[in-house]
């Protein structure tokens, strides 16, 4: 069995709910399986801790996860057309996994959500990328064969997923948006596969 990591940082939800709908996606691929991740967030006084296990949704990711997986699904909410923080801090903790090389190779996509819908969300992307190519890793996009990319009045690019949840941050996924993480969960988990079997 083939595991996706589906790995975000969430404050208000939207990215979370993105990621369930790429592990949907993932998971309707036979022989492959979605593993949800996430991170806590980071102390702007000092080096802060947290338990192991959040309080409610998905559990925090662990160096493990990532050397583990067959392929890896990246989202952030839009900070500044960057990935927000916590997501970062992460990243820069991982170079015992680009030293041994655990991720190159491997198939990786990035997802984002944005207050506005030109609030950063392609160079948001762009920015989630730059780390995982570091890594060696192969970005899969969304090809204009999903149609939905196409006709969107909300969220979606051909660098990954994105959504559009409004000045307060409780607009819910769009059809278009839902499908689009749909697919790229499938797409992500069917490179994966197709790499794994050559």
């Amino acid at each position: 069995m083939s595991e996706i990591l589906v790995l975000y940082y969430s404050r208000y939800g939207a990215t979370a709910e993105m990621a369930r709908r790429i592990a949907h996606g993932i998971e309707e691929v036979s022989s492959c399986q979605a593993r949800l991740r996430t991170v806590p967030p980071v102390s702007t006084v000092c080096e802060a801790t947290e338990d192991t296990i959040p309080e409610e949704g998905a559990p925090y990711v662990t160096l493990d996860d990532l050397n583990e997986c067959a392929g890896l699904a990246l989202g952030s909410p839009t900070r500044f057309g960057n990935m927000a923080a916590p997501l970062k801090y992460l990243i820069d903790s991982t170079s015992s996994l680009w030293l041994s090389g655990a991720l190159a190779g491997k198939p990786a996509a990035v997802f984002t959500s944005t207050s506005s819908l030109h609030g950063g969300q392609e160079t948001t992307l762009l920015s989630m990328m730059l780390p995982l190519l570091h890594h060696g890793m192969l970005i899969v996009g969304l090809p204009y064969t999903e149609t939905d990319l196409i006709k969107t009045q909300t969220g979606g690019t051909p660098y990954g997923p994105s959504h559009t949840a409004g000045a307060d941050s409780k607009r819910p996924l769009s059809a278009e948006e839902k499908t689009l993480c749909r697919a790229l969960g499938k797409r992500l988990a069917e490179t994966a596969f197709k790499l794994q079997n050559t």
